[in-house]
């Protein structure tokens, strides 16, 4: 059967059918796009080959529970999966970008001591636990942004593509990101050190 003829529609309800070649030609299809998609988060060729495998497990999974409804998008809904991976991944390993986000007020005269005293890192250290914390927070499409842009310094018409929305649309849940985390840093003043973190 020449299965590059084949739509991905196709290819799924064969293999739902028991075609596991169908399969096989979906992954061989996908998979560059798939690795490109974990690595430009993960940068790590070794861990992104784990995640790419990882991801075809859970498509299998996923197409065998139904949890597919067939758009047309198999290869968008793979990428999807993916991502959400690698920033899964991303969060075990309390990998977060909590150094140079420019655009979060006083956070980084925090972070850039010239000489860090016990108590600078001690700071340093309650700042980024509780950083940590306050991303988990933010809304999912904001906190995907949020690690694209500032842990894979990915640009917003790469985060844009990955993410399948408009540049617009990109920026503006990096905006919404930035404005929710600045209001979830009020409330926690007092965790810092107020030569800091000032109350103004």
């Amino acid at each position: 059967m020449m299965y590059s003829k084949l739509s991905d529609t196709d290819l799924v309800s064969l293999y739902m059918n028991g075609n596991e070649e169908a399969f096989a030609a979906l992954v061989k299809r996908c998979q560059s796009k798939v690795f490109t998609t974990i690595y430009l988060i993960v940068k790590d060729r070794g861990h992104a080959e784990d995640l790419l495998q990882e991801t075809f497990f859970k498509v299998i999974r996923k197409l065998k529970s139904g949890d597919y409804n067939n758009e047309g998008k198999f290869i968008q809904w793979v990428c999807r999966i993916a991502r959400n991976l690698a920033i899964d991944s991303f969060r075990r390993n309390k990998r977060y970008p909590m150094t140079d986000v420019d655009e979060v007020p006083k956070l980084q005269n925090s972070l850039d001591f010239s000489e860090e005293s016990i108590e600078a890192l001690r700071i340093k250290n309650e700042t980024h636990t509780l950083l940590q914390k306050l991303i988990e927070k933010l809304p999912e499409n904001q906190r995907e942004v949020l690690i694209m842009r500032h842990y894979a310094e990915m640009s917003f018409q790469e985060i844009a593509e990955e993410t399948g929305v408009s540049i617009n649309t990109a920026l503006g849940r990096m905006r919404y990101a930035l404005i929710n985390l600045r209001k979830l840093l009020k409330t926690h003043t007092l965790a810092y050190d107020k030569n800091y973190y000032p109350s103004t």
